[in-house]
């Protein structure tokens, strides 16, 4: 039932996130026919786009890309045994949900202090906005308490599932 869930949410999230990159894909058409075929330029496609691609950034990296998906500078943890490989990681999640969990209340302070700000052509609040890095905020907090049950397991989630790993050609 919890895996279907999962599974469910998958993709939810995956389908937010193609529809935000279709999105700035549309403005962006838009913004040159109406340009160069039209003579008429406007600024909502562009507003649009950036917002797009903005929420598209913050909601990938918060609930399209799985712990193995990322781009990790490895040099250090790909020289060392397992025991000492998860002792890092351990250290590491411990630091990400301290600093996370020290930024939230600021975050969310700035994030409802922008409701009195709205942007330029589409008239919509910042905070509404800005919404997005918070949400970001605590997944980022939430993956890696998550990760930290596994690595005080003595489980890397940082590892790719066998049947998750590319083939090297």
């Amino acid at each position: 039932m919890l895996k279907k869930l999962f599974r469910a949410w998958q993709q939810l999230a995956d389908f937010v996130a193609a529809g935000l990159l279709a999105i700035i894909f549309v403005a962006f058409i838009l913004q040159i026919a109406l340009r160069y075929l039209f003579n008429w330029p406007v600024g909502w496609t562009t507003e649009v786009s950036l917002l797009a691609w903005l929420w598209l950034v913050l909601w990938g990296a918060s609930f399209v890309l799985r712990d193995h998906d990322e781009i990790r500078i490895d040099f250090l943890s790909a020289n060392v045994g397992s025991r000492v490989r998860i002792g890092m990681a351990i250290l590491g999640s411990v630091g990400i949900v301290v600093l996370f969990g020290m930024q939230l209340p600021a975050a969310y302070d700035y994030v409802s202090f922008m409701k009195v700000e709205k942007s330029s052509y589409l008239n919509t609040r910042f905070d509404v906005l800005f919404s997005i890095y918070l949400l970001f905020s605590v997944a980022v907090i939430a993956r890696h308490l998550w990760s930290l049950g596994q690595l005080l397991r003595g489980r890397d989630p940082g590892v790719a599932p066998p049947d998750q790993t590319s083939s090297p050609l």
